[in-house]
């Protein structure tokens, strides 16, 4: 007889949960349990370490809706009473401060093909954005100092081959991403070897690689009853959680610190409105090596799920990466205060989806709520209570 493969072994054990069977192990000697309206899968993080191929890993596809977000229509430009708009370009300048490098002098080759975004800061679903490097050729100065370095890269196998997607800490060793990056919508497969690379940027890995021994998603995403705009692509749970298996130095948020977590719409006003930057890595931008910002109003749509819908060029490999509130240090304030919900560096959902239509420069998030973010983070922080001091 064969032996049954990794990927069936999961799927026959999700079945057995399912039907209310004893959780077993699989052929790669990872477990599928549940816990409540989450599924676990629990993993030897040394299997299959040899899998991963960084160099020629593939952007995890993002996945795409057709369906337009509900008031982003608008209706043809008013021209100017001065006329048409136009604008005079800046200079960078010819002075190259010690220690770093011009963008010229440290290329770097694709890991793998992709369509170049074009150059809109503004597509036709009228959203304004702005996307440009965290790093603009300073080897990364910026991208490995708080907060950016709290997000990175993630690595993992679907079969044989090597994807991508981005995260964040939110935690001194868990992980937070999209639940696309973990498993398969509706089929109860995981895949598996997530390895986590904070602020990588070209071969420079500044804080390490991170393996991680378990990985936590949603029952209802995992075996498709989720509720979604358009099945598998726009729904209410498309988040999930790793823990990090520590090393002698403890977790890596010990070095590159963690960003906070809001649920149930913090950072929002009344209009449901909030002002989103997004960090993630592209592979359309700088071959997903650089790690990239995009500021945007963000915006509840209740007809995609409740998502959070924004402004963006980036694309698959952006997969998530963190939705933050509030990104960046408070200055020494006098005479004046803060506004409401002004926790910085809070996330607030991960990328989740994009457009078919890539003239849109749209993308999508599942919102943070009590139902999800915050029953996988206590649920995955009480088995390993050190992940999360």
């Amino acid at each position: 007889m064969k032996k049954i493969s990794g990927v069936l072994c999961l799927a026959l054990t999700a079945a057995l949960l399912l039907i209310g069977g004893a959780p077993s192990y699989a052929a790669d000697g990872g477990k599928v349990s549940q816990i409540g309206k989450l599924t676990v899968y629990s993993y030897d993080s040394k299997a299959g370490d040899a899998t991963i191929d960084y160099d020629r890993a593939l952007p995890m596809p993002l996945p795409q809706t057709t369906i337009r977000p509900s008031g982003v229509a608008a209706p043809a430009r008013t021209v100017h009473s001065n006329g048409a708009p136009g604008f005079q370009p800046g200079f960078r300048g010819s002075v190259i401060t010690s220690g770093t490098v011009t963008d010229s002098a440290a290329p770097v080759a694709a890991r793998a093909s992709s369509n170049e975004a074009a150059p809109m800061e503004y597509g036709s679903g009228n959203i304004p954005y702005t996307t440009s490097r965290v790093d603009w050729g300073t080897n990364n100065a910026f991208s490995k100092t708080y907060p950016y370095r709290a997000a990175g890269k993630l690595y993992f196998n679907i079969g044989s081959n090597t994807y991508v997607c981005s995260a964040s800490l939110i935690k001194t060793g868990v992980i937070v991403t999209a639940a696309h990056c973990v498993a398969e919508f509706g089929e109860s497969t995981f895949y598996s070897n997530w390895k986590y690379v904070p602020a990588l940027y070209g071969t420079t890995k500044p804080y390490s690689t991170w393996s991680t021994v378990t990985a936590y998603v949603m029952t209802s995403y995992y075996n498709g009853t989720d509720t979604c705009a358009q099945y598998g692509v726009v729904c209410q749970n498309d988040v999930a959680v790793l823990v990090v298996k520590p090393t002698f130095s403890g977790y890596p948020g010990k070095k590159t610190g963690w960003l906070g977590y809001g649920w149930n719409g913090y950072g929002f006003n009344s209009l449901n409105q909030a002002l989103i930057q997004q960090l993630g890595y592209p592979v359309s931008h700088d071959s997903g090596l650089k790690m990239q910002r995009t500021d945007s109003q963000g915006y509840v749509d209740g007809a995609q799920a409740g998502n959070t819908v924004w402004g963006s060029r980036q694309t698959g490999g952006s997969s998530g990466g963190p939705e933050v509130v509030n990104l960046g240090y408070v200055a020494d304030l006098s005479g004046i205060s803060v506004g409401s919900e002004a926790d910085t560096n809070v996330v607030v959902g991960v990328t989740s989806w994009g457009y078919t239509n890539q003239s849109y420069k749209v993308q999508g998030a599942s919102p943070f709520t009590s139902n999800n973010i915050v029953q996988l983070v206590n649920t995955a922080c009480g088995a390993y209570p050190k992940a999360c001091q």
